[in-house]
């Protein structure tokens, strides 16, 4: 799979042979955008077409909401990781700017998916809306595949038990603890990936060394204290406890993910984790003392081993 940066970077030899595409933020790569990207490769291998995957960077929220937006699922390189699973081709990733944003949705379609892309399928949902002021629509888009010789097919939400699958109903999951009902939606579990970063080090301090991972700007849809298992580059799965916040009892102010790992003590800097939040111990909570969240930790470490040994 190749990874596309900007509109101008797109390699002539795309819109020459032309795409079988479909649009989204595809946050979280769950059980609904699975089946819509495995019906577009079933396409695409068809029509003998490159399949490609068009995202944008920051999400469109994110840069209309600031940090109100609703919180990420997934940063793009876990999109990418899952998308390349799936078989797609092309990730063209769009930088969702100002300019761009003002871009109307008649020069969408005449520049980036006729000029640019040279769209032969388009895979869409009929609620999608794009260009300046949310103008274009699933009817928009109809008109001119008619207009331009491409195929505009709408790819219907998939349900689960009579709920819809998307990433807003995971955020909803996730932010009332039910990681089962998000795994169930999501076709796997929650995770994040990250890499270890050198951080302050106070936890070996308190007997409790974590293996830190920066979240940068990413808004996260959970808080707290999890039972965890993580995934070492080598495939070796370990159990642990971690701590997803701002640190309160050391007045933090960047998110951070502090992984502590039973009865484990190798270098892991620079590697990539791969963190599956198997349970919520509880919520991130200000200590008074460094004695008291030590106490704390044990009582987590404790609740973490029952619930695996369990």
């Amino acid at each position: 799979m190749r990874l596309i940066r900007g509109i101008h970077n797109l390699p002539e030899h795309l819109r020459q042979r032309g795409c079988a595409l479909t649009i989204g933020n595809f946050d979280g790569v769950h059980l609904g955008h699975q089946r819509v990207l495995a019906h577009l490769r079933r396409q695409a291998d068809q029509l003998d077409l490159p399949m490609v995957v068009m995202l944008f960077e920051p999400q469109p929220s994110e840069y209309f909401q600031g940090e109100n937006a609703p919180a990420r699922l997934m940063r793009l390189r876990d999109k990418l990781h899952y998308l390349a699973k799936i078989g797609v081709d092309y990730v063209f990733c769009v930088k969702f700017d100002r300019t761009f944003a003002e871009l109307s949705a008649e020069e969408f379609i005449s520049d980036c998916l006729v000029k640019r892309l040279n769209v032969k399928f388009l895979s869409i949902g009929d609620d999608f809306r794009f260009g300046a002021q949310r103008r274009g629509d699933f009817a928009l888009l109809q008109q001119a595949g008619e207009q331009n010789g491409f195929l505009v097919e709408d790819n219907h939400s998939l349900c689960l038990a009579n709920q819809r699958i998307s990433s807003t109903a995971i955020r909803q999951a996730l932010a009332e603890d039910d990681l089962e009902l998000a795994a169930q939606l999501l076709g796997k579990p929650y995770e994040i990936y990250g890499r270890v970063a050198h951080g302050n080090k106070l936890g070996r301090t308190i007997g409790f060394p974590t293996a830190n991972i920066r979240l940068h700007r990413q808004v996260n849809p959970i808080k707290g204290v999890y039972a965890v298992k993580v995934r070492l580059k080598t495939g070796e799965i370990l159990q642990g406890v971690a701590n997803i916040g701002k640190r309160p009892t050391i007045n933090g102010i960047k998110q951070l993910l502090e992984v502590h790992l039973f009865d484990f003590n190798r270098d892991l800097y620079g590697q990539t984790l791969q963190v599956e939040f198997c349970r919520k111990i509880r919520n991130e909570i200000k200590f008074p003392s460094f004695d008291d969240l030590k106490k704390q930790i044990e009582n987590d470490v404790i609740t973490a081993k029952n619930y695996f040994q369990a």
